[in-house]
């Protein structure tokens, strides 16, 4: 992610005054600074990370304590749900029965602090102001991203509805129409496991969360037959949308994410084997070490399963807060700054994610 302030004369002028040897000065410039960033960053964090598609947004005042009345989020109000939330940053997402009654959800702080030296803000160096800037959020966006996904991964990894297991297997290390469509009905069958089997909803798959290699696998359906059946094709209309468009960015109205961290040998393949291994489903043949297996995230983004509880500033409205650092004396010759954002991550409605093992063998 990349971040640039605009080059003004009243950006620069703010910058230079960061810097002046009057401490008053200094001081208002570096708040005024520290005001303008927080929406910019806030807004970054929204529309660069890729947990903003999968996760709702649940303002709370700051210092208040968030709650979710379940029973809104369910179609049935009765019996018990499990839900996945963190209760840590970078902690073990757990899984917790409850009844159909206001659930407190825990929250965590994610931070992040940098600086840099006078003589930069100085010379009107704009480029390292947003450096540092771009840094700041590159940070925090990396931390918010590794505890929304493990959330995710914990789910998928413990998901079990009425007996049903959450995940479907396809051998012949490619991914294929054929398993996309085992997906689909998977998903359908899980949101009808309910009320003895009929049908409560008209959920169904409608996101895909995929790495670079399954993605490239997609882009091949326009020129390769699918996979290794050499039977299985796409009709030429579809073939010709997806070589004209370079790509897909969806099948069956299925909308498709590429994530780099999916993938054999990658963080969160691997980190879904940790936790698969530890879960009820232990007995589930999924193989990462071997760099054959990985997983193919799939979701019903409109259940509003998926929820972010994030605090809301009491005096600007925003989730992210920028401050100056104060830890500076005079002659250290710098200017930081430091922001923080307080928010949690919870998986309501296991029925909302399914997952496709793309094997080798």
């Amino acid at each position: 992610m990349k971040l640039k302030l605009k080059n003004t004369p009243e950006q620069v002028e703010l910058i230079k005054a960061m810097a002046s040897r009057d401490a008053t000065v200094a001081r208002e410039a570096s708040e005024a600074f520290a005001a303008f960033i927080g929406p910019v960053v806030s807004k970054v964090l929204l529309q660069a990370g890729t947990a903003s598609a999968v996760y709702t947004d649940l303002p709370f005042d700051e210092d208040d304590n968030p709650s979710i009345p379940l029973d809104l989020y369910h179609d049935q109000g009765e019996g018990y749900v499990t839900v996945w939330s963190q209760s840590v940053a970078g902690g073990l997402p757990s899984s917790v029965v409850e009844g159909f009654s206001e659930m407190k959800v825990s929250t965590y702080r994610l931070d992040s602090a940098v600086s840099f030296l006078k003589r930069y803000a100085r010379r009107g160096r704009l480029d390292v102001v947003s450096k540092a800037v771009e840094r700041m959020t590159n940070e925090v966006l990396v931390k918010q991203e590794r505890n929304a996904w493990a959330v995710v991964l914990k789910a998928l990894a413990e998901a079990s509805t009425n007996g049903a297991d959450h995940l479907e297997r396809i051998t012949g290390g490619s991914f294929t129409m054929a398993g996309l469509n085992s997906l689909m009905t998977l998903v359908k069958r899980i949101n009808t496991s309910y009320a003895g089997g009929s049908t409560v909803d008209t959920y169904g798959l409608t996101d895909l969360f995929v790495s670079p290699e399954i993605k490239a696998d997609i882009r091949s359906f326009a020129y390769n037959p699918i996979g290794n059946n050499a039977t299985e094709t796409l009709p030429d209309n579809a073939r010709e949308a997806i070589w004209s468009g370079a790509g897909t960015q969806e099948i069956y109205g299925i909308t498709i994410h590429e994530l780099v961290e999916l993938g054999t040998n990658r963080k969160y393949n691997t980190l879904f084997d940790t936790l698969l291994a530890a879960g009820p489903h232990s007995g589930v043949d999924f193989d990462p070490a071997s760099g054959e297996d990985e997983i193919v995230i799939g979701m019903d983004l409109t259940k509003d399963a998926f929820v972010r509880p994030v605090a809301r500033n009491s005096e600007t409205g925003g989730t992210f807060t920028a401050l100056p650092d104060d830890q500076f004396v005079a002659r250290a010759e710098k200017i930081g700054f430091y922001g923080a954002l307080e928010e949690g991550r919870v998986c309501l409605d296991a029925r909302a994610i399914a997952g496709l093992i793309v094997a080798n063998s």
